[in-house]
Order: structure tokens, then C-alpha cells, then sequence
């Protein structure tokens, strides 16, 4: 049988994940990046000394097929951690998750949530509404306390919508849920959660897995930016003029930039990718001059007065990330195209609230900066999202165009579930 052209568009760890498995079965294809280095968001950089990740990557794994494959990746180049990830609130900073740990809080608020645990079965009376949108699973679920001092300022910050217009498809594990009585366990921190231990590389970043699976690839084209594909010609185009055939062809950059390079598109699913909703993520790197002694590995800000939603810390997922005592931590501020940040003023901003929530002071050093602008952040599931993929996959697949990953499947996924998705689309082709 003959075996079709395959042409991959975008080499993030989605599209690497499936050249990688079709290469295992003796099957080539041809991937086109824009960027000059493969890996999309899932790479490091070395910046006077220091390492550093694009954005918060860690690796967590359910399936033993993942680990297996990375380990077989990265060989000796991997690490297991125990989380250490923290809440700041109060003034201070309790252990994630914030709901087993009210014990940690001060007697007023820790009341509080805990009266509200007990009595959120009210807002259980009916299963159809405590299902309708995430506001109502979250008082549902964990009570009015914490709900109002975790969980709905951290989402609203985080998602930048209103939290009732978002479902709780994505949910899905992701938000560790507790009893009363687990929550008020203050001997010892409680890691509840998928990601209670994380697996991260000793050198080299994130990126180095990236840099394992396209090492095997002879057809990854860097500096090649699809500018067009044209669904009648069956053809690609990219900005360093090639031009490509293709008989399927794996979409894997975000999903609402099919209507700028796609030809010829009906408007009605022009409008369609108009609807899809993201928040975007604005990422500020720094490697410190003093050596950081918390040894947390990240933490959450939920108050709306600080600029960040997350703070990790690269030097505690690898030492190797900054060296002779020194710091490299990232912090990460969420915004959308209509309410957006004051992009020129961000990296100020948030150096000062890294000094007001303790993380720098006064006499840390920075040495090194690096900042990232992410526009496609995470996908919001709002009301609208099932029915516009239903119909944007329904048309994709209608012209032999295979949406995967993150973002051309447009779905709240991890390192391991793009891997997992990329090596199930090379088993179907």
C-alpha cells in the first residue's frame, strides 16, 4: 500500500511527539516550524548563566508508557521530585492545596472555610445547577470560605472571564477536592493532587526533551512559517518560500489562526474560530545574585492586588538552572486581548510585588531578565467551546487536516497527554 505525504504544521512537543512515533514505524513526514529551533513553547534558554523555561513546564505521569519513553529520551538526564508548592495568603505563605490546609490559616478565616465545607450542601440541592458552570461546582464542592478566599479570586484572575461562564469540562482531576475533616490534617503538609511528584531534567531545561525527540528527525525545517494552506490544491506555504503537497496534513498551531492561513474557508467557520475564547500569559524570567532557601518548587497568588497568579522557582527544579548560589525564578501574569497588561511597565511591576510578597528583597541582585508574551495561553471552556470544535474538526477532517496538541485540539492538556495524543494520531495514520 502506498504510503501518504504527511506534512506536520508547528514542531511543539505535539507535532515532535508524532513525527517521533511515525518514525518508529518507518513512516516520514515533513514538519514545518516558524520559529528557528524546534520545541514551541516547550523550550529553555541560556541567558548569562542561567536557565530558563519559556513558561512553567513540569512533567507529571499517569501512564507508564510516558515514563518509559522519556526516561528512554533523557536517560540519566531526569529527576523525580516531591512538590513543595505553596498558597500566599494572610501575609504568608500555607501549603498547597490551600483547602487541606485551613489549620494553617488564621482563627477567623480558618472558621470560616470550614463552616462553609460543612454546610455547601445547600448549594447542592440541585445536581443540575452545582454542574452548571465552575462558579457554582466551587461553592458546591468546597463551601463559601474557601471559595472565597482561594478559589474564585484565584480563578477569575487566572481565566480572566466570569467563572459562571465557564464549564467544568476541564476540570477533570486537575483541582484536588477534600472532606472537612482532611482539611483541618495540619500534621505535616498533605499533597493531594496529580502532580504530588513531578519529574523535571538536570540539565538543560525543558527543552532538552524537545531536543531528544527532534535529535532523531531528519525532516524538521526550522525558520518555515506556514503562511497559507490551501485545502483544493492540497498545498502548504510557508514565508521562506516552500512550497509543499501534502495528502494529510497534522495542525497543531493554535486553533483561532486557521482563519488567517487556511484557503479557502467558508465565513461561517471563519466566525466560528472568532468564538474560541484564551487568556494569554505574560512571562518574566530572572536569575538572582543570593540563592533562594525556601526550597518551594511554586506558589499561587490569588489576591487581585498582585500582578502575578504564579511564582516557580527553575534552581529548585534543577540545581543546574543557576549555579554558584544563585536564583532563577519565573513569575507569570494572566490577561486577554480586550483587558491586556501594560506590557512595557510589567517587568517593574512585577519585580515590586515579588519584593512586597517576599520572594526578592532589597538586597538580591537581579543579573539576568528574560520575558515571554504568550498569546495563546490556555483555551477557555466557555459554553460555546464543545459545539465550535465539534464544527471546526467536523470541516478540518472533512479536508484531511488533523487538529493535535495543546493548541490545534484546543484543549487544557499536559506534556504527557500532547505526547500520548501525538503517538495515538501516528497509530491512526
Amino acid at each position: 500500500m502506498r504510503k501518504k505525504r504527511i506534512v506536520i504544521v508547528g514542531a511543539g512537543l505535539s507535532g515532535l511527539s508524532v513525527a517521533w512515533h511515525l518514525a518508529q514505524r518507518g513512516r516520514e513526514a515533513l514538519i514545518l516550524e516558524k520559529e528557528r529551533e524546534p520545541g514551541g513553547l516547550c523550550r529553555s534558554k541560556q541567558k548569562d548563566g542561567f536557565v530558563f523555561d519559556y513558561c512553567g513546564h513540569l512533567l507529571h505521569f499517569k501512564k507508564k508508557y510516558t515514563l518509559r519513553l522519556v526516561k528512554r529520551l533523557l536517560g540519566n538526564n531526569l529527576r523525580r521530585i516531591k512538590r513543595s508548592a505553596w498558597v500566599y495568603h494572610s501575609g504568608g505563605y500555607i501549603p498547597y492545596p490551600f483547602q487541606a490546609h485551613l489549620d494553617w490559616l488564621p482563627e477567623g478565616i480558618r472558621k470560616e472555610c470550614l463552616e462553609g465545607f460543612i454546610h455547601r450542601s445547600s448549594y447542592k440541592k440541585s445536581t443540575t445547577r452545582a454542574r452548571r458552570n465552575f462558579y457554582d461546582w466551587v461553592l458546591a464542592t468546597f463551601g463559601k470560605g474557601t471559595a472565597r478566599h482561594f478559589m474564585l479570586p484565584y480563578n477569575a484572575k487566572f481565566w480572566k472571564v466570569p467563572l459562571t461562564q465557564i464549564t467544568c469540562d476541564w476540570i477533570d482531576g486537575l483541582i484536588p477536592t477534600v472532606n472537612p475533616r482532611q482539611s483541618r490534617l495540619r500534621a505535616g503538609i498533605q499533597r493531594y493532587g496529580y502532580n504530588h511528584h513531578f519529574w523535571y531534567p538536570k540539565q538543560g531545561g525543558i527543552g532538552s526533551l524537545s531536543a531528544a525527540l527532534a535529535g532523531s528527525l531528519n525532516t524538521v525545517f526550522t525558520n518555515a512559517e506556514v503562511v497559507e494552506i490551501n485545502t483544493k490544491e492540497k498545498t502548504v506555504r510557508t514565508s521562506n518560500g516552500m512550497k509543499e503537497k501534502f495528502e494529510t496534513l497534522i495542525l497543531t498551531l493554535p486553533l483561532p489562526l486557521i482563519k488567517n492561513i487556511i484557503t479557502p474557508l467558508p465565513q461561517p467557520i471563519k466566525q466560528l474560530c472568532g468564538r474560541l475564547r484564551f487568556n494569554s500569559i505574560f512571562n518574566l524570567n530572572l536569575g538572582v545574585d543570593t540563592k533562594d532557601t525556601s526550597e518551594r518548587h511554586w506558589a499561587y497568588y490569588p489576591q487581585q492586588d498582585i500582578s502575578f497568579f504564579r511564582v516557580g522557582f527553575f534552581h529548585n527544579f534543577s540545581p543546574s538552572a543557576a549555579r554558584d548560589g544563585r536564583s532563577a525564578l519565573y513569575a507569570e501574569a494572566a490577561y486577554r486581548a480586550d483587558l491586556p497588561l501594560p506590557l512595557p511597565r510589567m517587568c517593574g511591576l512585577m519585580q515590586e510585588d515579588l519584593q512586597k510578597t517576599g520572594v526578592l528583597s532589597c538586597e538580591k541582585k537581579v543579573l539576568a531578565q528574560d520575558s515571554n508574551v504568550i498569546e495563546f495561553g490556555y483555551p477557555v471552556y466557555d459554553f460555546n467551546y464543545r459545539p465550535v470544535l465539534k464544527a471546526l474538526f467536523t470541516h478540518l477532517l472533512r479536508h484531511d487536516i488533523i487538529p493535535c496538541g495543546r493548541y490545534g485540539a484546543w484543549r487544557y492538556a499536559s506534556m504527557e497527554d500532547v505526547i500520548l495524543e501525538g503517538k495515538d494520531v501516528a497509530g491512526r495514520l
